[in-house]
């Protein structure tokens, strides 16, 4: 009896997929994509067993039609381990793993223990061996010995003392966990591919995934490079010569062995550029696969995606995040394809992150590393072999940082990958001086940061106690261009129309009521106006501070930790255009606005700062800063999910909660629910697919994001209520799509006031 694997309408089976074809091309698939790291066998195992389960009658007679559910994955799990139950303990661990990626290759990774009958172990123990027909046997031979790659677990070359063998012992359990992330990606995305290359091949198709491979294209990159920035020389800025320095200095440690790495420079020194001169350099050196840059902030990606594709040209660069939208993936994919085909790979590029560069964001990196789902944890074996350079690696939420920190150890000591800290405000994350650190001792590429950080001083600090919103107002009034940044967007509002009352000419508000979209046309207004030396009063919340590219006479900042203070100083005469004297960023105290609790733990930090550094911004008091805040947070406060309790080993067997921690592993968890705000033919095309059911709704919510608001479930089932806001086609999509009706409740100056709701109603009643 022939079984398959993929079935056709063709009654004949003429063209449906042998199963032990599609087994063994998934196998090879896999193999191929686990070689950078070593795990090889293990990832040909996976493939060969994946679909197991459908040897099984009962699956190849739904394959002609009966309808019957299958559990077509548990059987590989099982066989897995017991072809491994007679091996090293080793192999019977690494077999854990490839049971783990077999059970989960459809649904996603499961928890070895719990409440579910989706457990492993509760699969394994409702598996009946008669279920499968022996020939498979005669079809696959699956070996399972020699499953452990080369894990390093201590650092190469290190004397193991009785100290490092127990920080060994207890980094093993993730280690572990964290090879089987990785062995799950191998085999889902061969499995993906597979699948797509039978039935595309069925429907004459072919579908384009092919990217320039890094390597082929680091000479024209490099020169591409070099002639941008010789492009910039002669510009006449104050800090261009400084800035040339920094890169020629960051460039000449390109040499040094891959690994981990700090970039410190202050805001406005040329980091970026800077830190993509030493990524080309460093792939050209060590044969890296691909260059990944992730930024805190959707606000910015834009604006370095955009520099990144000016620099380095067409078809390099893939922008990956959670606001990107049709439009701006049509713009990026102009070539001799049509639009749709170029929009189409982007997309598939996505998927996988085959791209040479890859511009991302911070949640969409570390949540894929902690990911259970397959469509988010495809992407992890291509960023083995790579170069990730965090920006503004000080974001990095504190109740995560250790598990965070682990990963990135683990990245860099098993995965062959080199990583950049890359940041004007170190997180002093050295494990000289951070429990659990990592080792970034004479591992930094600036030159001489505290010399550096001297002669990028281009700001005053001055710290002015209590400033209402009254205040505020007359400060700014004989000030044509300035900044405030507060810490809310209730107060960011009342001080915006406070200096609205008082007829100040250009106030603009930045705060997350409106949209991203939205704010990215108000930021090029902004820097309009500054350009042109128009009037411009820019009253927002922090997410102004990391990476936006403004440059204000004048800042104001309301109490927050140093680490903002120092972001908020990098919106200030950043080009040192200006005298510093003259170029003040002074710290207020807003009484009638006091800090939410998190950020006013920082302010007491940095309080006890001021008592024992004069210069606030230089890397020493920074670094003084980050270790008052971590021992005060502690190692509880650093993993307070107990995330890394989640990986535990015992008698030989693995107990991996992977689907618990990527429930708990959320880097935003703000409490607010969505608004889509479809102001635009775009977003309003948009809302229209939404009727379309075969659109699928994550395709559609991507396209949304850009034009979705947070806002307090309170707040928006008032919306609701008073018939402002109404789920589209709830039907099809469930509630998942809020969608404001009332134009009036956006405010194109303001965004979305929802506190306006009952007004408006008693309005329309009257009416």
């Amino acid at each position: 009896m022939t079984h398959y694997a993929h079935s056709t309408p063709d009654p004949d089976r003429a063209d449906w997929q042998i199963l032990s074809e599609h087994l063994t091309a998934v196998a090879d698939l896999a193999a191929g994509f686990a070689k950078p790291f070593g795990a090889e066998r293990a990832a040909r195992l996976a493939g060969l067993l994946h679909d197991l389960g459908k040897y099984n009658p009962d699956f190849q007679a739904r394959l002609s039609g009966a309808n019957i559910r299958v559990d077509h994955s548990t059987a590989g799990a099982a066989t897995a381990l017991a072809l491994a139950d007679d091996g090293s303990d080793f192999d019977r661990m690494v077999a854990d793993l490839v049971a783990y990626a077999i059970a989960g290759h459809h649904a996603g990774l499961p928890d070895r223990e719990g409440d579910s009958f989706a457990t492993l172990t509760e699969r394994l123990n409702g598996f009946g061996w008669g279920s499968l027909e022996p020939a498979w046997e005669g079809k696959i031979k699956p070996d399972a010995t020699g499953l452990m790659p080369p894990l390093r677990v201590l650092q190469p070359g290190a004397e193991a003392s009785k100290a490092e063998l127990e920080v060994a012992r207890a980094r093993f359990p993730f280690q572990l966990a964290f090879l089987g992330r990785m062995i799950f990606s191998c085999l889902v995305d061969a499995d993906y591919k597979d699948t797509e290359k039978f039935y595309t091949g069925i429907d004459g198709r072919q579908v384009d995934r092919v990217w320039p491979l890094l390597g082929d294209r680091l000479a024209q990159l490099r020169d591409r490079f070099d002639r941008h920035m010789a492009s910039l020389q002669g510009a006449g800025k104050p800090v261009d010569a400084l800035r040339g320095e920094v890169l020629r200095h960051v460039r000449s440690g390109a040499t040094e062995t891959p690994g981990l790495f700090t970039l410190t420079v202050p805001t406005g020194g040329g980091k970026t550029l800077a830190s993509l001169g030493f990524a080309l350099d460093h792939a050209a050196k060590h044969g890296h696969r691909r260059i990944i840059y992730a930024i805190p902030f959707t606000s910015i990606i834009d604006q370095t995606a955009a520099i990144f594709s000016r620099v380095l040209g067409p078809h390099i660069v893939l922008e990956h995040h959670s606001t990107i939208d049709e439009e701006r993936i049509r713009l990026r994919s102009r070539d001799s394809d049509s639009e749709r085909s170029g929009r189409d790979k982007l997309k598939r590029a996505m998927e996988d992150w085959a791209a040479p560069v890859v511009v991302t964001t911070n949640v969409q990196l570390f949540e894929s590393l902690f990911a259970a789902r397959t469509s988010r944890a495809r992407k992890l074996h291509n960023i083995a072999n790579s170069i990730i350079i965090l920006d503004e690696a000080q974001m990095l939420p504190r109740p995560l940082l250790l598990p965070a920190v682990r990963a990135l150890h683990e990245l860099a000591e098993n995965y062959s990958c080199t990583i950049v800290l890359c940041t004007a405000t170190q997180p002093a994350l050295d494990a000289r001086k951070f429990q659990n650190g990592l080792p970034l001792e004479d591992r930094e590429l600036a030159p001489d940061p505290d010399s550096l950080s001297k002669q990028l001083t281009r700001t005053r600090l001055e710290h002015k106690g209590d400033m209402d919103d009254a205040a505020l107002v007359e400060a700014l009034t004989p000030v044509p261009q300035g900044l405030v940044i507060v810490n809310s967007r209730g107060h960011a509002l009342a001080l915006y129309r406070a200096m609205a009352a008082a007829d100040l000419d250009g106030v603009i508000h930045l705060t997350t009521r409106q949209y991203a979209a939205h704010r990215r046309k108000i930021l090029e207004t902004v820097r309009q106006r500054l350009a042109n030396g128009q009037p411009c009063r820019l009253i927002a919340t922090s997410l102004v501070e990391c990476g936006v590219d403004l440059d204000f006479p004048r800042v104001w900042r309301a109490e927050a930790g140093l680490d903002q203070i120092a972001q908020a100083a990098g919106r200030c005469n950043r080009e040192g255009s200006r005298p510093v004297d003259d170029s003040v960023v002074t710290v207020f105290k807003a009484p009638d606005h006091p800090p939410p609790a998190e950020i006013r733990g920082l302010t007491g930090d940095m309080q006890r700062m001021m008592d024992k550094h004069a210069d606030l911004f230089s890397p020493a008091a920074i670094a003084d800063f980050f270790g008052e805040v971590y021992w005060r947070f502690g190692p509880d406060g650093l993993d307070k999910k107990n995330i890394l309790g989640d990986f535990s080993i015992g008698s030989g067997q693995t107990t991996f909660a992977y689907r618990t921690v990527a429930e708990k592993f959320r880097m935003i968890e703000s409490g607010l629910v969505p608004v889509i705000v479809a102001r635009d033919d775009t977003a309003r095309e948009a809302v229209k697919r939404l009727g379309i059911e075969k659109i699928p709704s994550n395709a559609l919510a991507r396209d949304l994001q850009p034009f979705t608001i947070q806002v307090p479930p309170h707040a928006r089932a008032r919306l609701i209520d008073y018939g402002h806001v109404r789920f589209i086609e709830p039907d099809k999509r469930g509630d998942q799509f809020a969608v404001l009706v009332t134009d009036e409740l956006y405010d194109p100056d303001v965004g979305l006031l929802w506190e306006d709701a009952e007004y408006l109603r008693q309005e329309q009643w009257m009416v």
